[in-house]
């Protein structure tokens, strides 16, 4: 398995790890699906979760990809999970979704 491959793979059971320890025990990685892959994490849901352990950021891109991967789950929720520089644990790490997708989780939030 190359670098890249690997880092993607220690930040998805990082990010899975994290949210069993958090009351999510039915969270678990997802297997690649190419192009109708449905996110990194499943477990959650109506949630989908792409993980992300890069050096450059890349949100536009990456909310795109996740966009799709929600779609394809038929998923209410997508988020893009991205590891931050120089933090090991997920709860230091950002999540990110688009506007409209926070505004409907306020909604739910709210009711």
């Amino acid at each position: 398995m190359n670098k890249p491959k690997r880092a993607g793979t220690a930040a998805e059971t990082l990010v899975v790890d994290h949210l069993k320890a958090n009351g999510f025990q039915y969270a678990e990685r997802r297997a690649m699906q190419g192009v109708n892959d449905c996110g990194d994490v499943t477990g959650l849901p109506g949630v989908v979760i792409e993980v992300k352990a890069h050096r450059e950021m890349d949100l536009a891109e990456w909310m795109d990809e996740t966009e799709v991967e929600r779609a394809n789950a038929g998923a209410e929720l997508a988020v893009c999970w991205h590891k931050r520089r120089r933090k090991g644990s997920p709860a230091d790490w950002y999540v990110t979704m688009t506007g409209a997708q926070f505004v409907a989780l306020l909604k739910d939030f709210s009711a």
